[in-house]
């Protein structure tokens, strides 16, 4: 059983996705087994938390073991860590923070798997922050999208709009929001498919899925940029995109991480045609 405080308002779902991962891989089974309780009561469905409340998770072994992150890499300063798909970063976060002191410094999308790096310090924090200000952290991504790409290997450019109130972004060619620069190379083409190594020049909200969709070529599995009819072939409900490498260049307190490349366990293939 696990315990947590609510520090505020907000809804259960949304709440257990951010803070406890184990329990959001079967939220809808834990509702139907009564297998969460607010301040004492059983609870059903879906409901709005407030300040204060004390949500409880009653697990069973098997559901509490299931896999949210492996940690790769870790000292007194960073922790590296290879999150699954599916779990919210913040779940990460909060699972690291019940350890030891732990500081945000960038997040994957929920579906998508791979690196992400965490400070321990305050300074390590400041660090890393500017580090990935700076543009001295590389990010390298595997990401398997629909159709044959024009040229073996370019460099993209565009400009990314948010939109805050559908928590989508839009893409033009026109100069507006913010400029993003995606480099892609082919590794593989196979049914209708291309694998793709994705290197970010620009880390913008959605950037990858956003401009692969925008020059055609969605990332399969992808429900918000892609292609649904795609998706359903390939019976795909997570997008296919994997953050597999990210390399620090440091300095100041963090040299002994400097240069060095986290890399995923996971990896990407085109699914069978079969599927």
């Amino acid at each position: 059983m696990k315990t947590y405080t609510v520090s505020e308002e907000n809804t259960l779902k949304k709440f257990t996705d951010e803070t406890y991962a184990q329990a959001s891989f079967c939220f809808r089974t834990l509702l139907k087994n009564r297998g969460i309780r607010v301040n004492g009561e059983h609870i059903n469905r879906d409901i709005t938390l407030k300040k204060g409340d004390v949500v409880q998770y009653f697990l069973t072994p098997a559901q509490e073991k299931k896999v949210a992150f492996t940690v790769l890499y870790e000292d007194d300063n960073v922790v590296a860590v290879d999150k699954e798909s599916g779990v919210n970063s913040e779940a990460v976060f909060s699972a690291l923070s019940a350890a030891h002191p732990t500081y945000f410094i960038h997040r994957l999308d929920r579906n998508t798997a791979g690196v992400m790096v965490f400070a321990k310090t305050a300074e390590a924090e400041e660090e890393l922050l500017t580090c990935f200000r700076e543009k001295r952290a590389e990010k390298v991504y595997l990401a398997v999208v629909s159709g044959k790409m024009p040229r073996p290997h370019a460099v993209e450019e565009a400009y990314l709009v948010k939109d805050e109130r559908r928590s989508t972004v839009r893409i033009t060619r026109e100069p507006r929001g913010e400029k993003i620069v995606t480099e892609y190379e082919v590794l593989r083409e196979e049914g209708g498919l291309s694998l793709l190594k994705i290197t970010l020049h620009t880390g913008k909200t959605h950037q990858i899925r956003a401009h692969l969709a925008f020059l055609g070529h969605p990332v399969l599995g992808d429900e918000k940029y892609g292609d649904s009819a795609l998706n359903r072939r390939f019976h795909m409900t997570r997008q296919q995109l994997l953050a597999q490498k990210l390399t620090l260049f440091t300095d100041k307190n963090l040299q002994d991480i400097c240069g060095k490349t986290f890399v995923s366990r996971k990896n990407l293939q085109i699914p069978s045609q079969n599927a």
